[in-house]
């Protein structure tokens, strides 16, 4: 039996539970199994997703997240938030800006420390990518900007982009009312995105704020979404809805999103829930 020390974390409701493993001591085959287990809500601790530790060798410290039906994600923007919150808080990287590798390259974080604790940070999520086979997505015809796309009986206008990870980003006119439930799972496995994708409908506020919900791919709707806010405000930009920096409103509450000189950096708090050991 393992005995294996973990932190419940939380970002704006999207909750991770986070894991050292640095020591390897969860054996890598099981993972996507663990994952599934750990993140049921009912016979498990409950989360969106499991963060683990590793040594790195290009940054401080080495990310993989797992989603709760055992596929492994790319990058996640408020799961790594609370990762640094643990390697700061933890001892394992005792500094204010930390470098986090990831499957979407190295990310660097500039935390904010209020009496030793993490109370919020600011990632550098990188450049977006609008091309298909970085998203990836079955287009040969340029970048995919506001084109349609014909789903449950009716057509939509979506932007695909990458920001490490693949996003579908649709505006509509009253996100609250929108068939979220309905359109998100069909979009997230259209036959157009070969590995799935998030799909973000954005609802635009003003010039500096948008109201979005994110249907998450392998965990459905959640409380709020790093990259999916990065993505949102990128694909408004794009098109000319927004400013260079937007108040994201999700169902969980708000991250800052900036998107300048092609570099989109996002900021928002993270939160420890509680600590526990769980025997395997």
């Amino acid at each position: 039996m393992v005995r294996v020390s973990f932190w419940k974390t939380h970002s704006l409701g999207n909750d991770y539970i986070v894991v050292d493993n640095r020591n390897r001591a969860l054996n890598e085959e099981e993972l996507p199994r663990l994952a599934a287990k750990l993140c049921e809500r009912r016979f498990g601790i409950g989360a969106d997703g499991l963060s683990l530790i590793y040594p790195s060798q290009r940054a401080d410290v080495k990310m993989r997240i797992f989603n709760p039906d055992g596929s492994e994600a790319e990058m996640c923007g408020n799961g790594i938030r609370c990762l640094a919150k643990y390697c700061f808080e933890n001892g394992l990287v005792r500094k204010q800006s930390i470098l986090v590798e990831t499957l979407a390259g190295v990310k660097a974080l500039d935390l904010k420390i209020e009496d030793g604790f993490v109370k919020s940070a600011r990632v550098n999520i990188g450049s977006p990518s609008f091309k298909a086979e970085k998203i990836p997505v079955k287009w040969d015809g340029g970048a995919f900007i506001n084109r349609p796309i014909r789903v449950g009986g009716k057509t939509v206008e979506a932007t695909a982009l990458s920001v490490g990870n693949p996003h579908c980003v649709i505006f509509v006119e009253d996100v609250e009312d929108y068939p979220v439930r309905d359109l998100g799972p069909l979009l997230e496995r259209h036959e157009l995105f070969p590995k799935r994708t998030n799909v973000e409908f954005v609802q635009i506020v003003s010039k500096d704020k948008l109201k979005v919900r994110v249907w998450e791919r392998s965990v459905g709707e959640t409380l709020a979404c790093g990259t999916g806010a990065c993505a949102s405000v990128v694909a408004a930009k794009v098109l000319g809805k927004v400013d260079d920096t937007v108040i994201v409103r999700l169902l969980g509450g708000e991250l800052t999103v900036e998107y300048r000189g092609g570099v989109v950096f996002m900021e928002g708090p993270a939160e420890k829930v509680f600590e526990g050991v769980i025997n395997l």
